[in-house]
């Protein structure tokens, strides 16, 4: 199964739930922490056979998204910026922030809930992860 994952509120975020530790490498060029427990939880799933997808409506490029997660010693299978969802999705015949089955993306998990009414709407499936979730890896993994 390919899964994808939301970075802003849902991965990354400022003060809004806890991250994993900051790593010496991570400090000197800038890069950003990611929640706590998503290195687990993408081993467990890397482990299960699924395929782990970034889809983010962000700027960042896909060169410093991927390294995000590779000093952490996690990799990403894929990474969608919004350029890349602009770049597809402008031969659609309508428009929405995300839509993964663009990219044979089984299931989409994000913060938001206009990502969920988009999955309601366009038939992609979502999994809603509230930013105070401790147990967001296992909603996560319960849910698939």
């Amino acid at each position: 199964m390919i899964i994808s994952f939301d970075l802003d509120d849902t991965l990354i975020s400022k003060n809004k739930f806890r991250l994993e530790k900051p790593i010496l490498f991570q400090r000197l060029f800038g890069l950003e922490c990611i929640r706590l427990g998503t290195v687990d939880l993408f081993k467990k799933l890397k482990n299960e056979k699924h395929k782990i997808y970034i889809y983010t409506t962000s700027y960042r490029s896909v060169l410093r998204i991927k390294w995000t997660f590779y000093i952490y010693g996690v990799s990403v299978d894929y990474i969608i910026n919004q350029q890349k969802h602009q770049r597809k999705i402008k031969n659609l015949d309508f428009n929405c922030s995300k839509f993964p089955p663009m990219f044979h993306i089984d299931i989409h998990i994000d913060d938001s809930q206009g990502v969920k009414m988009e999955g309601e709407k366009y038939g992609f499936k979502t999994i809603i992860i509230s930013k105070t979730d401790e147990n967001w890896t296992q909603t996560i993994l319960k849910s698939i």
